[in-house]
């Protein structure tokens, strides 16, 4: 066997090195009812071609973002990402670099984890930002925690258009740290009803703007009602090139600003890998809590600048319980990726993609609320809507697909059971032409014809 080298007198000299007379008696503390009698009936092994065709027949059934009309959203999107970024990071140093413990050979990691930070920080109005995030979800989830441990609370209050994934992800992280959880109503109002679940005992309030059905909010008011109570404000963002054009979360107060930075650099993937952005206040207390890796600038002994990673040792996230964060490796390959694309576009090039997203959405939602029986359920947006539908969603972006176009996501898949049936969340980015438009409102009239 190609992968199994040892003989079967190799097998027996090991038995009797232990004591044992054959493989089955290493099993014996397994009762003998959980025990599988026969072989598990699994297909038989196949050639390694053999292989390679089964796999590319079910990659077959996948239809790539790019192959159709698409204007699929909620949490990640399609956006052009130049040559450029793909040809740099596959350079050796970046791809193969392990994680930067030792400056003395990371200089060259620990500076592109600083430029990425400078990047997040000037994005999202805050003083200090840092690396190592998996994604947008669990970035929220940490930074949850982290509200925690500076309040020296156990309550966190969420939205109810806040993305339920990132909502389901913070709930599960923070299972065993006794923080208890109150969220609003899912629902097109946004932050209805959110103000009233804060009290002297909520560590953090978290809202997401754009949120998860598109809609802008100004987080100025809900910022100042938790201050009032002692609480932090967490701003959620899964769509970073909004912050081209709207205010970012330092401008509103917040206090910790954490997101999904796939939108820029980092293609969909199929689902992964991202890159988790994370941004606090300059603040001691906040720095000290923060959780992730933070690398810094100084000097060498010679007083030539170089790069470290700064007030937080490796052994910070390896003391169980008591660690600042769960987070042992990093996504610096996608941190890179984010910052070479976001040097690319510099802050007039943001700012322009910025606008022909908006300019796309505000076209497209023209365009499908002259369907008959359509109509926008959304009010300010960037590049992501909801509309209202004369039937259920689900059914009709399963007909959409088969007439060869990806029309976005029916809000009862995130939120099933909630009454929300009729609604479609759409997005449009500077990847939709005005034949991809054209091509969904034609197929939307016939599918609600």
């Amino acid at each position: 066997m190609r992968y199994l080298p040892l003989t079967p007198d190799d097998r027996a000299a090991m038995l009797a090195a232990i004591g044992v007379r054959s493989i089955d008696d290493l099993f014996e503390d397994v009762p003998a009812a959980a025990r599988l009698k026969d072989t598990v009936d699994l297909p038989d092994h196949m050639t390694e071609l053999e292989v390679e065709r089964a796999l590319s027949k079910l990659a077959g059934k996948n239809v790539p973002a790019g192959s159709v009309p698409f204007f699929v959203g909620a949490g990640a999107y399609r956006h052009h990402i130049p040559s450029t970024v793909d040809h740099l990071i596959q350079r050796s140093e970046f791809l193969t670099a392990y994680t930067p413990y030792q400056p003395e050979i990371s200089q060259g990691t620990l500076q592109t984890l600083f430029e990425f930070q400078t990047q997040v920080a000037m994005l999202t109005g805050m003083g200090v930002a840092n690396a190592s995030m998996y994604d947008g979800s669990t970035a929220c989830a940490e930074a949850v925690l982290m509200a925690a441990r500076v309040t020296r609370r156990k309550k966190a209050v969420l939205a109810g258009s806040l993305h339920p994934h990132y909502a389901a992800v913070a709930r599960t992280t923070a299972k065993y740290q006794d923080i208890e959880f109150a969220a609003s109503k899912p629902d097109l109002d946004g932050l209805s009803g959110l103000k009233e679940l804060i009290d002297g005992e909520t560590a953090c309030v978290v809202v997401q703007t754009p949120d998860v059905f598109g809609r802008l909010h100004d987080l100025g008011e809900i910022a100042a009602a938790a201050h009032e109570k002692g609480a932090l404000l967490i701003a959620v963002f899964t769509e970073p090139v909004a912050f081209g054009l709207v205010k970012n979360p330092g401008e509103m107060g917040a206090d910790i600003a954490v997101g999904e930075g796939q939108s820029i650099g980092v293609g969909l993937n199929f689902g992964g890998p991202y890159v988790g952005l994370f941004a606090c206040k300059d603040d001691r207390a906040f720095i000290r809590n923060m959780p992730g890796r933070l690398a810094g600038e100084t000097v060498d002994a010679d007083g030539r600048r170089g790069y470290v990673l700064t007030l937080s040792t490796r052994e910070q996230h390896i003391r169980r319980e008591k660690a600042t964060s769960n987070i042992c490796t990093n996504s610096g390959l996608c941190a890179l990726a984010f910052t070479i694309h976001m040097t690319l576009l510099g802050e007039a090039g943001l700012t322009r993609l910025a606008r022909l997203n908006h300019e796309a959405a505000c076209a497209l939602q023209d365009r499908l609320a002259g369907v008959p029986g359509v109509k926008p359920a959304t009010g300010a947006f960037f590049n992501e809507f909801t509309l209202r539908l004369p039937k259920p969603a689900a059914g009709v972006v399963d007909a959409l697909a088969a007439r060869g176009v990806l029309g976005g996501v029916p809000a009862s898949r995130l939120y099933p059971g909630a009454g929300l049936d009729d609604l479609l969340i759409v997005a449009a980015t500077e990847t939709n032409t005005e034949a991809d438009m054209a091509a969904f409102e034609t197929a939307l009239r016939e599918v609600l014809r």
